[in-house]
């Protein structure tokens, strides 16, 4: 009985290992930091200084970054919506798959094993054979078991980049995740100092109601005692209606904020329990701390995603061009078939297949050396969207360091406005109560007083939502317990 000779598998396998090393495509380089120190230019507009928050570059922001509001009711909402909405479980889930494609990416470079049993009843056609049967065609029971084994030697590295590509996709997954983590923290916070804001303003037209109605009183007292007209409490009258139209406009934009924020945190508007909040109820942070520019592109979610896909660009033009060379295949199989059940594992019943084969692109209407160029094209669109990506957040950045200041000098010259309105309605009060003046004078003096106010408040809204903003602009890094979770 002649022996196999495995020389010839021997050969292909030793060249195969020797060829199994390259790895076609460019290998990905992580793009530079931008050289820039600072987020402002020195020619961007400056006033006069203010109290109020202030810029710390460094390390940025914490992990739970809105606790700095220091509000236990603002913290248990975001725990709430962090744990509860859903499309971030949609973002988790879809973390979770990308990740199992990682896994399944990663499987094929491994050798696959597979394994059969059949059974069969068998009648075959011996004249189509040439043979001749008194008998008929026999028939008969056939038992098989059996298995084999394939390997992949990749020898251009196509698996392995795919295996990259894939393990790159799920990175960006995994910093859009965050990103969504994030942005709902951030829309959260939005969400209620929105609230108290409305509630604010709402406050305000209570108050000026109030002295609407005062007005109205004073007039008709007036009025009474022969001092005044019908004309000045008409004015008063109308003014009060005027304010007090404006107040059921307030409450739908506080119902639309309640509503969303219900959204936000997993709940139905319905199930929205009280949110009684007031500006006066958060601290205003004193000290925001701002990521390092340099540090910026290493930490922001939206950079970090940009920068992933554009690995997984990178890593498709090795797959595109590792299917322009040959590939080995190595493989074996084993068969035990016997007609009796009980010979089936017999050595006489046994056959095997010992193979290497080999594939080569020879013509496919140029459509692999398209691919490998849509590739290449591909990575150019991903290298120019994570630049545009990184100048989008460096001028985020930008913008919200100058509204800290611009935000501290309007609610200073708000305060001001405010002592100086309340004034003139003073005065004017006292001169129409004495005479020396009519009802006109103190409704035009009520007008600049509710302006006053409403503007304080606007101001004070915009700063607390600037300084919330700042933080999630460079609170990157963030990833929580439920991607944590996720990515288990």
């Amino acid at each position: 009985m002649t022996r196999p000779s495995f020389r010839p598998l021997l050969t292909a396998l030793a060249a195969g290992s020797i060829l199994a090393g390259c790895v076609s495509g460019p290998d990905f380089e992580r793009p530079d930091a931008p050289s820039a120190t600072a987020y402002r230019s020195p020619s961007d507009p400056a006033g006069t200084p203010a109290p109020g928050p202030v810029a710390q570059t460094g390390q940025g922001p914490a992990v739970r970054w809105w606790t700095a509001f220091g509000s236990a009711d603002l913290d248990a909402l975001v725990a709430r919506a962090i744990a509860n909405n859903y499309s971030l479980a949609a973002s988790n889930a879809t973390l979770r798959a990308s990740i199992e494609e990682v896994n399944a990416a990663a499987g094929k470079r491994l050798p696959q094993v597979d394994a059969n049993a059949r059974i069969e009843r068998q009648q075959p056609n011996l004249a189509a054979f040439g043979f001749e049967s008194d008998t008929g065609n026999p028939e008969f029971n056939l038992y098989s078991v059996g298995g084999g084994v394939s390997y992949d030697l990749d020898l251009f590295g196509g698996k392995k980049r795919a295996v990259e590509q894939a393990a790159a996709k799920a990175e960006a997954q995994r910093r859009q995740t965050e990103a969504a983590h994030l942005s709902i923290a951030g829309r959260v916070v939005n969400q209620v100092l929105t609230i108290a804001a409305i509630r604010d303003r709402i406050d305000t037209a209570d108050a000026l109601l109030k002295e609407d109605q005062r007005n109205v009183d004073l007039t008709e007292k007036r009025r009474k005692a022969g001092e005044g007209t019908l004309v000045e409490v008409l004015n008063a009258q109308s003014q009060y209606e005027a304010d007090r139209g404006e107040i059921p406009q307030l409450g739908q934009e506080l119902a639309e904020a309640r509503h969303l924020l219900a959204i936000l945190i997993g709940v139905t508007p319905a199930e929205l329990g009280p949110t009684e909040f007031n500006l006066a109820d958060f601290t205003l942070p004193g000290d925001v701390p701002v990521t390092l520019p340099s540090e910026l592109v290493h930490k922001r979610p939206d950079i970090l995603q940009a920068e992933a896909e554009l690995h997984a660009a990178t890593a498709a033009i090795g797959v595109a061009t590792a299917r322009l060379y040959p590939d080995i295949t190595l493989g074996a199989t084993v068969t035990q078939g016997s007609p009796k059940l009980g010979d089936v594992f017999s050595s006489a019943f046994r056959g095997f297949d010992i193979f290497a084969g080999l594939t080569a692109p020879i013509f496919h209407g140029g459509t692999l050396n398209a691919e490998k160029r849509a590739a290449i094209s591909a990575a150019e669109a991903a290298q120019a969207q994570y630049q545009q990506t990184v100048l989008e957040a460096f001028g985020q950045v930008a913008d919200l360091l100058q509204a800290l200041d611009s935000d501290a000098r309007s609610v200073a010259n708000q305060r001001e406005s405010i002592d100086v309105a309340e004034r003139s309605l003073h005065l004017s009060r006292r001169s129409f109560e004495v005479g020396n003046s009519g009802v006109l004078q103190i409704l035009e003096s009520e007008r600049l007083y509710q302006r006053a106010r409403s503007a304080m408040v606007d101001a004070q809204a915009r700063q607390y939502l600037n300084v919330a903003r700042l933080y999630v602009a460079t609170a990157g890094g963030w990833t929580g317990p439920a991607v944590e979770a996720a990515a288990k």
